[in-house]
Formats: structure tokens, C-alpha cells, sequence
């Protein structure tokens, strides 16, 4: 060929080579082509890049909206693989595939009719499609109809006798239905039909397990593991069934086994420090994932096994470190951003971890878990509002998890709210009926109830779910020690202390025995002895200055209550406990300091301010007692004594009348049977000049306290403003009856010879 040949020959090349790449078809399928490739490798970002790329020439392209559905299906991204998976059988209804696999998702969530709909769907186009009958047996059984989904599965079975996750199928179905040598003979038909089938296996073995035949679980199971040593799932159930007979030593062997067999697969190598994190073994997951996370640091889910690990054992500055890495990477990463929080909490930081924690459930409203962590923030800044509000909404987004329940239970024994402990003990119990905390806390809620043989049968449920647990036990010698059952009250003590000798409650139970038998020396004594036996504790030297308060020796008492405090600034009953046995011995500055010093340790418990603020009052302080008030207030606004003794300040020096009716209603809405919330609504009604509700509400005081001076004074003032002065009369010299030397004693006289 000449010259000029091999010239249009080139220009012919050139020109095709350049259609084809211009060729939208072409260029869709390359791109379907490489990311169908980059999948098969498991390269899912890369895979998404390509598949969008196809989009994009074609938005149509339903194999590349099949394909990335696949990817996110891959990565558990259920919403995306939803959407596209809706586009790729839209553009192309006869994708089988695509069909089936959305049945199949809908399902997941829920939505068993249209589920039902697309298995209908492929059936009408391609009636031996076994995985589209499959999907129709699961959507019916979903609905309850079992005997019917029976049947549409044994349809399967007959369109391919060759498919062993048929057989599978079936007898799950019929082990359901509890007809077990029929589930049992499927099972083993699974695995005949493919004997080297795994998960068909390891599904015979799950049965053998559930029925408790062990060996054959077990058998299965090492089977598995010799048919496919790369395969984390069954070493994983070998290990669950070891641990299930007691084995734990067997399990963990099994798993470290895995680790090494697996050192390349994360499923298998993160194992052994899931199950030591599992079993509370703390200290043995820190030493594994430190190991793991030097061999693999760009392994994020095992770094956050780590860093939650780090913050059990309480190492919250190495914690710290991997988790501010973790926020560099990604300053959205939710969970990065919940350890951020969790540290906080641990450091005291409740402010700090109420802000990051926002943000996170800002960025994730669906997370239960960003839900409750806030909720534990809030309750360390004593915000127990807003701290029920995230429990409760935590346990809605995950109706199944314990947490939630076991904090708003925590919460609302702690408030006194058993409506709310009696709902959340009943969801606890639901959730983990194998648990004893449940019972336990439903036998709080009972027997504030009055029903004591109903908590008496929860506490005997919870000794029976947890024989290691001294809590049911203690909490059955409270509810004997109320029901005045003294004798049968300490032994269940005494075998709370036999489980665990240094449980203080148990202590405290037998104490107040011995001080109902008024055998304060033997009370004494059996502290000393227990103080004797175990490391020095907070609530043990809390008790011991109680019973010497008890035993008239203020002095020992208080050296009791500083060295409670000295332990743990954080115990308020023993800070308060100090501040007043030192007021009452005198030592007034040092019990203001004191509360000073516990209010910086625990600025969200407002019980500090009023106390504060009640010294400060007896001095004559007015001013900085209605500060700290206000500040209770603050932290707390439904706060019932601060708010009656703000109003009562501001009605005697000057203060707002309409805020102190204000302040004084939210006082008597709380304190309903305390005659001196009556008194100051009555007293700031009479400032307000409601004189007739001002009558009403003091008669109540005094009736609830009728030697009260304060009291008859209040009242006869308000009488007098009605004109019925002979009811003023009588209450005004009843007053100086009673207290010759009233403040007021000049201006009561006055008004009674005035009203002569």
C-alpha cells in the first residue's frame, strides 16, 4: 500500500475510534463495565463513581441504578438502595433481579403487601422464578399466614428440588410452626441437596442449637469452618455456643484462632476484642484492639471499638486522642462526636458534652444512641428535664433497647414519678426478661403503690433471673423492713452481704434494723466492723454520721459526714448532712463555706443553694439568700421550696407582689401538705390584695398547724381586711397567747384597739 493508502486508511481509523468514543451507548456501558468490575472487587466508592457516571450519559440506565442499588445494599444504606432500586425497575420493569431485591427490601422495613407485589410482578413475566416465590412465602409468613406461606415454599422447592436455600426456607417455616421432625428432615435436605453449601450448614446447626443437641451444633459449625476457613461467620457461632454451655476459655480460644486465620479480613480479626468487650472484660479488649489498631490504624470501626473501650476503663486522655483524629478526618462523624461527648460527661464537662451532643443529634435526629447520650448530659448538668426528654426519645427511635428504659426507670425512682417507673419497668422487663432490673424496679413502683405481695412476686422473679445480684435481695429486706418483718428483713440483707460484702445498702438495711430495736451500739458497732472489712466508701461514713447524730454525738458526726465528703465531693445527702450538724454546733462560717464548696462541686443541685440560702436568711442576709434562689430557680424553675421561700423574701422586703403570687403558687403546687407553702400564698395574696383568697388559703395553714404564731397572725391580718373583725380579733390574740413576744406584738395591739 502506498503512502497515500496508509494516509486514508489512519484518517478512517481516527474518524471511527472517535464516533465510538463519542457514542453515548458505548460510553455507558464502559463506565457499567468498570464499575460492575470495581464491585465485584469490593472497591464500592470507586464502583459508585463509575456507576454515576454511566447515570449521567443515560439517567435512564437501569442496569447502572441496579448496580449502584447494589453497592449501597453492600454498605447498608437502605434509603439509597431503596431509590435506585425504584429507578432501575421503573426503566426496566423485567429486571427480575431488581425486582426481587426491592421485594425484598420493602419487606426488611415493613411493607409486606408491596413486597408481595413485586414477587407477583416477576412471577407474571417469569413464572419459575424460585426466589420471586421464595419472596412471596416471606411476605405472607411476615403477615402471620404461616400455613399458607408453608405451602407457597414447598412450591419453591417443587419449581427447583436442586435449591438447598429452599429447603432452608421451608424448615424455618415449619420449625415455626412447631412442627419440628418435618423442619428437622428439610434442614438436613438443605445440606444433602449441597453439601458444601455453608450457609445451609451453618442453618442446620443453628437448628441442632435451639433444640439444645450441642454436639451436632457443634459438628455443624467445625464443618463450616473446614469448608471455608476464610469465612468469620462460623467460628463466630462456634464461639456463641461455647459460650452458651459456660465455655468461655473454649470460645475465646476459637476466636483467637480466627484472628489469625483471618488477619486480612476485619470481620474476623476485630472478633476477640468484640467478645471481651462483650463480657466486660475491658482491660483484655484494650491490650487486643491496641495490638489491631497498630496493624490496621486506617480501620475506623475498629478504632471506635477501641476508643470505646479506652472510655469504660476510664483512660479518657488516650481516648481523647484517637477520637480528636477520628473529628480531623471528619468533623461530622457521629460517632466520633457522641465519644466527644461521652469524654466530656466523664470530665465533668456536662456543658461541653450538652453542646457536642446537640450537634450530633442535629446531624443524625434517627440515632437513638446521639439521643441518649445527650440525655446522660443533661442529667449530669442536673437538667433531669431535658434529660427524660432524649430517654424517651431514644427509646422511640429503638423501642428494643434497654437503655433508654433503664435510665428513665433510674430517673423516675429517683423523682418519685411511678406512673413513669411502673410504663418503663414493664418495657424493661419486656426487652430483657432474663434481667432482674426490670423486676426490681416494677417492685419500687409497686410497693410505693401499696401492693406489696405484687413486689414481693417481681423481687422473687428477679432473684431467680440474677442469683448473683445482691440488688433484688435488698430491696426484698426494704420491703420486709417496711412491712415491720424485721427477722426475715435481715436475712435477706445478710445474704446480700454473703454475695457481695461491700454493697453499703445492705449495710444501711441492717442498720436501721438495729435502730428500730433501739440498739444504736450494735448499729455502730456493725459499721465499724464492716468500715473494717472494705476500702474506704462515700455512703458507709454517710451512715456512720448519721447514727452518730442518732447516738447525740455531733462532734464524731460530723467528722463522719467530712470524711463521706473527703471520699466524694459529689455525694450532696452527705455535703448537706455536714452543713447542718456543723450550723447546728455553731460553727456557722464553716457550714457556709462548706455549701459554697459543694455548690462549685455541684452546681446543678439546687437542694445546696436552699440550704445556703436558708443560713444566710437566719443571719440576717436577706439580700445574697434571695440571690441564691434565684439561682436554684435557675437550674431548676418548678423548684417548690425555692420558690416559697423567694416569694416570702420579696413580700418582706419590697420585692414584686405578682411575681411573688407567682412564685408563691408554684411553692404550693409542690409542697401541698406543707402548712408554710399555704401561709405564703395566703401572705402574698393579702399583699395583693385578694383578701378573700388570702382568708381561704391561711385558714388552711392553720388548720394544718394551729400553733403556728405566724400562722394566726397572717390570718387575723387578712380577717381584719375582710371586716370580720371579730374573727381578726380572735386570731391576733391568739396569736400573742401563744407568743407573748411576737415580732408584730405593737401592731397586732394596735389593730385590736383599733377594732374595738
Amino acid at each position: 500500500m502506498n503512502s497515500a493508502g496508509r494516509w486514508s486508511l489512519c484518517i478512517i481509523l481516527v474518524v471511527c475510534l472517535g464516533g465510538c468514543s463519542r457514542n453515548p451507548e458505548v460510553r455507558k456501558r464502559n463506565y457499567l463495565d468498570k464499575g460492575n468490575s470495581y464491585f465485584q472487587k469490593a472497591k464500592y466508592r470507586e464502583a459508585i463513581i463509575e456507576y454515576e457516571n454511566s447515570i449521567q450519559v443515560d439517567p435512564k440506565f437501569a442496569d447502572a441504578h441496579f448496580g449502584l442499588a447494589k453497592v449501597y445494599l453492600q454498605q447498608g444504606d437502605w434509603n439509597h438502595a431503596y431509590q435506585e432500586l425504584s429507578r432501575a425497575v421503573e426503566y426496566d420493569p423485567t429486571n427480575w433481579e431488581a425486582q426481587i431485591a426491592l421485594g425484598n427490601l420493602l419487606l426488611a422495613s415493613g411493607h409486606t403487601l408491596e413486597a408481595r407485589n413485586s414477587a407477583e410482578t416477576v412471577l407474571q413475566g417469569n413464572p419459575n422464578n424460585v426466589d420471586a416465590q421464595l419472596l412471596v412465602s416471606k411476605s405472607d409468613a411476615a403477615s402471620g399466614l404461616l400455613p399458607k406461606a408453608i405451602a407457597e415454599a414447598q412450591d419453591a422447592v417443587r419449581m427447583d428440588p436442586k435449591r438447598s436455600i429452599s429447603y432452608s426456607f421451608l424448615a424455618e417455616l415449619q420449625e415455626r410452626n412447631k412442627d419440628i421432625p418435618s423442619a428437622e428432615q428439610n434442614y438436613e435436605k438443605a445440606v444433602s441437596t449441597d453439601p458444601k453449601s455453608v450457609p445451609a450448614i451453618l442453618t442446620l446447626g443453628r437448628f441442632y442449637a435451639r433444640q439444645n443437641r450441642l454436639a451436632e451444633a457443634q459438628k455443624e459449625f467445625q464443618s463450616a469452618m473446614a469448608l471455608d476457613p476464610r469465612n468469620e461467620a462460623p467460628p463466630a457461632l462456634l464461639a456463641q455456643l461455647y459460650l452458651s454451655q459456660g465455655h468461655k476459655d473454649l470460645a475465646e480460644q476459637v476466636l483467637q484462632s480466627t484472628r489469625s486465620a483471618l488477619k486480612d479480613n476485619p470481620a474476623g480479626y476485630r472478633m476477640l476484642g468484640d467478645f471481651y468487650m462483650s463480657q466486660g472484660q475491658w482491660d483484655k479488649a484494650a491490650v487486643e484492639f491496641a495490638s489491631l489498631h497498630s496493624q490496621h490504624p486506617k480501620d475506623t470501626a475498629l478504632t471506635k471499638s477501641y476508643i470505646e473501650t479506652l472510655i469504660q476503663l476510664n483512660r479518657l486522655d488516650d481516648a481523647k486522642k484517637l477520637d480528636d483524629a477520628l473529628l480531623k478526618d471528619s468533623s461530622s462523624d457521629v460517632d466520633a462526636l457522641i465519644f466527644q461527648g461521652e469524654i466530656s460527661v466523664r470530665q465533668g464537662k456536662a456543658a461541653d458534652a450538652i453542646s457536642v451532643l446537640a450537634s450530633a443529634v442535629k446531624i443524625a435526629p434517627d440515632s437513638a444512641r446521639a439521643h441518649y447520650q445527650l440525655g446522660v448530659a443533661y442529667a449530669a448538668a442536673s437538667n433531669f428535664g431535658q434529660a427524660q426528654s432524649e430517654w424517651q426519645e431514644a427509646a422511640s427511635l429503638s423501642p428494643n433497647t434497654a437503655e433508654p428504659e433503664r435510665a428513665l426507670a433510674a430517673l423516675a425512682l429517683r423523682q418519685r414519678d411511678f406512673s413513669l417507673l411502673t410504663t418503663t419497668s414493664e418495657k424493661l422487663i419486656q426487652i430483657e426478661p432474663r434481667s432482674s432490673e426490670g423486676y426490681v424496679f416494677h417492685a419500687h413502683a409497686l410497693s410505693a403503690k401499696g401492693d406489696n405481695a405484687g413486689a414481693e412476686a417481681d423481687l422473687k422473679k428477679a432473684a431467680e433471673a440474677a442469683p448473683g445480684d445482691p440488688a433484688p435481695l435488698i430491696q426484698m429486706g426494704d420491703l420486709l423492713t417496711a412491712m415491720k418483718q424485721f427477722d426475715e428483713a435481715s436475712k435477706f440483707y445478710s445474704q446480700a452481704l454473703a454475695l457481695n460484702p461491700s454493697v453499703s445498702q445492705a449495710v444501711a438495711g441492717l442498720v436501721n434494723i438495729d435502730l428500730e430495736h433501739k440498739q444504736p451500739a450494735q448499729a455502730l458497732r456493725r459499721i465499724q466492723e464492716q468500715l473494717a472489712r472494705v476500702p474506704p466508701e462515700t455512703n458507709l461514713y454517710d451512715l456512720l454520721g448519721q447514727v452518730e447524730l442518732r447516738n447525740q454525738d455531733a462532734g464524731k458526726a460530723q467528722d463522719a459526714f467530712q470524711k463521706a465528703v473527703d471520699l466524694d465531693k459529689h455525694n450532696v445527702h452527705a455535703v448537706l448532712l455536714l452543713g447542718e450538724t456543723e450550723a447546728a454546733r455553731g460553727a456557722v462560717d464553716q457550714a457556709i463555706a462548706n455549701y459554697q464548696r459543694g455548690i462549685q462541686d455541684n452546681p446543678r443541685e439546687v437542694t445546696l443553694y436552699v440550704s445556703l440560702a436558708g443560713l444566710l436568711e437566719r443571719r440576717g442576709d436577706w439580700q445574697h439568700a434571695e440571690e441564691l434562689y434565684q439561682k436554684a430557680l435557675q437550674v431548676q424553675p418548678d423548684y417548690p421550696l425555692a420558690a416559697n421561700n423567694l416569694a416570702y423574701l420579696m413580700l418582706n422586703h419590697g420585692g414584686n407582689i405578682n411575681v411573688a403570687v407567682t412564685l408563691a403558687q408554684t411553692g404550693r403546687r409542690g409542697l401541698p401538705n406543707v402548712p408554710g407553702s399555704a401561709d405564703t400564698l395566703g401572705w402574698a395574696y393579702y399583699y395583693q390584695g385578694a383578701y378573700d383568697s388570702a382568708v381561704n388559703t391561711l385558714q388552711e395553714a392553720v388548720k394544718q398547724d394551729p400553733k403556728n404564731p405566724n400562722f394566726h397572725y397572717h390570718l387575723g391580718m387578712a380577717y381584719e381586711k375582710t371586716n370580720n373583725y371579730a374573727m381578726a380579733k380572735k386570731q391576733l390574740e391568739y396569736t400573742l397567747q401563744i407568743s407573748p413576744n411576737y415580732p408584730q406584738a405593737d401592731e397586732i395591739r394596735k389593730v385590736l384597739s383599733q377594732s374595738q
